[in-house]
């Protein structure tokens, strides 16, 4: 490339501000400073608000994979969830780095888009970066997975849903009774044919078994089942109950996986004059906000999602400090919340 006389030459970037550039303004060794950032508690308040004030005003950034190999400590935790496009698991997300941020840990983020193979890839590039421990979704994962992460032995704790045998440690509820509790629920309120819609996922289908269950005990019939793609949630709820209308005009109710799929359908039910209850109830999962604006205001599976991500990182935390976690398993539970759209 020919550069005109009259175009500066770039300067060269200036190296990056050492721990050692620290230790120096401050007239402190570096171990002093190390200490500042990993152990404040054991520097003199004098001293750590001189080195605090240089870190800030030189511009210093820790090394932290370079601690991490000294002390095996990075304070960074990942995460694994199935989507960031849409609110389902964000609640469980800010509890989570909430939590986390007020004691010193950072959190990464991982998206799998419902893909084993992409949580093993996730696990693996977590763990190669030498995260302090792993929060992951749903309680299904493939073997290599199961084996990457026995081989890490870092905390790891599954969240939105139960199991006998976790991995590590386990905070959600349970799928399969939420379902079942949603079909006894919509069987009380006088409906007999009932549709699902959701996607493949683990907890989906946990969650149909459990209707299956529920209007087999009351001996209605067979629900239908609408799968659906798991990347737009709200046209994909459009789309659903689309093709329930035409497709099973008998269905007086429609139990959506999520509450974003529901208010997709209560959306086009009101774009094509469908009444909702009258001509056919709603209901979601979740209960995200979405659910109590959409109009009707949709019943839903309530859960907690932000405690989730509370006692996920509690769990991690209490480990962290070299502690034992009293309850390794906790089933945060659900409820049905009854709303107009039913």
């Amino acid at each position: 490339m020919i550069r005109k006389p009259d175009t500066p030459t770039p300067a060269a970037p200036s190296r990056a501000i050492t721990k050692e550039d620290v230790a120096r303004a401050a007239g402190v060794s570096h171990i002093t400073v190390s200490r500042v950032i990993n152990t404040p508690e054991k520097v003199s308040p004098a001293t750590r608000a001189r080195v605090e004030a240089l870190i800030t005003s030189m511009g210093y950034i820790p090394n932290l994979l370079a601690g991490g190999l000294a002390s095996r400590r990075t304070r960074i935790v990942a995460a694994i969830v199935p989507t960031i496009s849409h609110s389902i698991f964000a609640e469980s997300v800010r509890g989570l780095s909430e939590a986390l941020s007020q004691r010193g840990y950072q959190l990464l983020l991982g998206q799998t888009d419902y893909s084993e193979e992409a949580e093993t890839g996730l696990v693996e590039a977590f763990i190669g970066r030498r995260v302090d421990g792993l929060v992951l979704t749903g309680v299904q994962h493939s073997a290599r997975t199961l084996q990457r992460l026995k081989a890490a032995g870092i905390p790891v704790v599954e969240t939105w849903d139960l199991c006998e045998q976790p991995i590590d440690m386990l905070a959600g509820f349970d799928n399969h009774a939420a379902g079942r509790a949603m079909g006894d629920y919509l069987y009380g309120k006088g409906y007999r044919r009932m549709a699902f819609v959701g996607g493949d996922d683990p907890r989906g289908m946990a969650r149909l078994a459990g209707l299956r269950e529920a209007l087999r005990a009351h001996g209605a019939s067979e629900p239908a089942h609408v799968r659906i793609q798991m990347n737009s949630f709200l046209q994909a709820g459009r789309d659903a109950i689309g093709r329930l209308l035409e497709l099973h005009p008998a269905i007086d109710a429609a139990f959506f996986s999520n509450d974003v799929m529901a208010a997709g359908a209560a959306l086009e039910c009101a774009r094509r004059g469908v009444a909702v209850p009258g001509r056919i109830a709603l209901a979601g999962f979740a209960n995200l906000e979405i659910a109590r604006e959409v109009l009707p205001a949709l019943t839903t599976v309530q859960i907690s999602a932000h405690q989730i991500g509370l006692t996920a990182a509690d769990m991690l935390l209490t480990r962290f400090d070299g502690g034992e976690v009293a309850q390794t398993t906790c089933d945060l539970g659900y409820s049905i919340l009854e709303r107009d759209s039913t």
